[in-house]
């Protein structure tokens, strides 16, 4: 994978206070499972389901099947652009998984919620997207994942993260196994759309069909500026993929 660059200005986010907190027992609780946007309140004396570890293996694969892909959103959610990302999957009929930075997804909470309740999954991108934490220590490498866990989770109302996505492709076996271990898979991608550095909506979907050869993970962006070319280029690529007998899947577990 590719390591990104030009993405200075998650650099100057500061985490915000972590830790989640208790909720009451009257709340309306979200649950993990793709599909489903509400369950019964919890009793007060319930604890919280038990983290089942997963693979440490990078994943790359779909759980839809050998003729589907997996759209992956990077670095939101942003107020103006996640709820566009989000209409054009709606009007697709297409589910997606949204790899969120934990600050902003505490500055938002309301389009986390609208993330899960359409029944799109969540995934970690850590604290501060530092593209070069895989040469940071340990300890650097556990605060940045398990902080942006506590803050998605909690902006999310109770919905945990199930893969963890590396900055810039910034993995160790550290992180790794750390990610695992909390429920969180390792996800990679396979297909890279460009759509950071705005090359415009064609130069996107042509990157996007010449790299499909490469697998099903497909990377696109929510946040990090104007992304009305990701936005547009989603709005026919989507299209165009089912067109192909293409389906939509979310990453392997």
């Amino acid at each position: 994978m590719a390591r990104h660059t030009g993405r200075g200005w998650y650099g100057r986010v500061i985490g915000a206070a972590v830790g989640v907190t208790a909720m009451a027992a009257a709340a309306s609780v979200w649950t993990a499972q793709a599909g489903q946007n509400h369950a019964p309140a919890a009793p007060a004396h319930r604890t919280a389901p038990k983290t089942v570890a997963v693979s440490p293996v990078i994943a790359h694969s779909s759980d839809g099947g050998a003729h589907a892909v997996n759209i992956t959103i990077d670095d939101g959610p942003d107020p103006t652009w996640t709820p566009q990302v989000l209409q054009v999957l709606r009007e697709n009929g297409v589910k997606a998984t949204f790899c969120m930075i934990g600050p902003q997804a505490q500055a938002h909470p309301d389009v986390v919620r609208k993330v899960v309740a359409a029944g799109h999954r969540l995934c970690d991108h850590t604290v501060s997207h530092d593209t070069g934490m895989d040469h940071k220590s340990e300890s650097y490498q556990s605060q940045q994942i398990l902080d942006a866990e506590r803050q998605i989770t909690e902006a999310s109302g109770g919905v945990r993260p199930m893969y963890y996505r590396a900055p810039g492709g910034a993995f160790t076996p550290y992180s790794r196994k750390l990610a695992a271990a909390h429920g969180m898979r390792p996800l990679g991608w396979n297909v890279d759309s460009k759509d950071f550095d705005r090359p415009g909506t064609a130069a996107i979907l042509a990157t996007v069909r010449s790299e499909l050869p490469n697998g099903p993970t497909l990377l696109f962006h929510d946040a990090g500026g104007d992304r009305s070319q990701t936005v547009a280029a989603l709005r026919t690529l989507l299209p165009w993929l089912k067109q192909r007998g293409y389906g939509f899947g979310f990453p392997v577990r």
